[in-house]
């Protein structure tokens, strides 16, 4: 088994790497990573309806989707990460016990005692402190999993606050669970560094036949390549989500702004924003300029600013009326 230690905390580059040695490589391998700040969509997922998009860019966190189904998830320098590449039986690959266990162990050793139950969890006390999600290519089975040790419980649960009534979809919901740092549950003090070289070293020396693997240049290229091209695109991230609509009555003053869009692969295809104080010439325009769109802040942010140059709006900001449509 190959064992990689990553020292990149780039989102996107991590998730291009899971990909990248699932599909072209043929041995087993571990993976230990964390990340700079970000939220991750599963593949199924409606990025605008998990993830509090205009909280993520204003606080700096990467808005990512993985190859893996399942829920949305919150990484950040206080979480760290494990992934489980293994070559298998067809029919016999999904097993989220198999990957868990070894991490349960390591837990338990250190005096937290993890139970795994529920959406693939591992939670201590019924509070959850570690989401898991896998993937099938081939004879091949992608596990990876979350741990949150010390992670900013404020930026989690914003970031994840989104109002689920403004939207219409088949998407895969998130599952939300009371969450909890491995932190609180240790008898003694220890930070997340110590923490992650404590589990480094206790699952490469529980795996069988681990052998140590650092990047090539030529695998980092490549690596590279399929985050530039994939990952780290507004395709993959936002257009990849299922059609929906999306309806919100946003207050301004004394002012209702009613918008309702029809998005389909990350586009507007239809826009009916109506009131707020805005006369219907303006507002016909507005709707015009947003159809073929992809609806994503930094688009409608500039629509928005044209709206308020033209009607000489000055009692509110573009970045004000964006909240009306996410």
């Amino acid at each position: 088994m190959l064992c990689i230690h990553s020292n990149n905390t780039n989102i996107y580059f991590n998730l291009a790497a899971e990909e990248y040695l699932l599909k072209n490589l043929k041995e087993d391998i571990f993976i230990l990573w964390r990340n700079d700040p970000a939220v991750v969509v599963g593949k199924h997922q409606n990025t605008c309806r998990e993830v509090n998009v205009l909280y993520a860019l204003k606080n700096d966190i990467k808005i990512a989707r993985r190859l893996s189904g399942g829920g949305t998830v919150y990484h950040d320098e206080g979480n760290l990460n494990f992934t489980f590449i293994q070559n298998g039986e067809a029919g016999k690959l999904i097993n989220f016990r198999k990957f868990t266990d070894p991490v349960r162990k390591a837990l338990g050793a250190l005096g937290v005692e993890a139970r795994f139950e529920g959406n693939n969890s591992l939670t201590v006390n019924g509070l959850k402190i570690s989401g898991n999600a896998e993937h099938v290519f081939k004879l091949r089975v992608l596990h990876h999993g979350t741990l949150l040790f010390s992670t900013k419980m404020g930026h989690l649960r914003e970031v994840l606050k989104v109002d689920q009534d403004a939207y219409e979809d088949k998407a895969v919901k998130s599952v939300r669970s009371k969450v909890a740092n491995i932190r609180s549950f240790l008898g003694r003090e220890m930070t997340i560094g110590e923490f992650e070289d404590y589990l480094w070293h206790f699952l490469s020396t529980e795996l069988a036949g681990c052998k140590f693997h650092e990047f090539s240049d030529e695998e980092k290229n490549k690596i590279n390549y399929l985050m530039e091209s994939k990952y780290q695109t507004q395709e993959w991230i936002f257009n990849w989500s299922p059609k929906y609509i999306f309806r919100k009555r946003f207050g301004i003053g004394n002012e209702d702004l009613n918008v309702w869009l029809r998005v389909e692969k990350g586009i507007i295809k239809e826009s009916h924003v109506s009131g707020g104080a805005f006369n219907e010439k303006n507002l016909v325009k507005l709707n015009s300029a947003l159809s073929e769109k992809p609806h994503v802040p930094d688009t409608i942010f500039d629509q928005l600013n044209l709206l308020l140059d033209e009607t000489n709006k000055t009692d509110f900001s573009a970045e004000m009326l964006l909240g009306a449509f996410f």
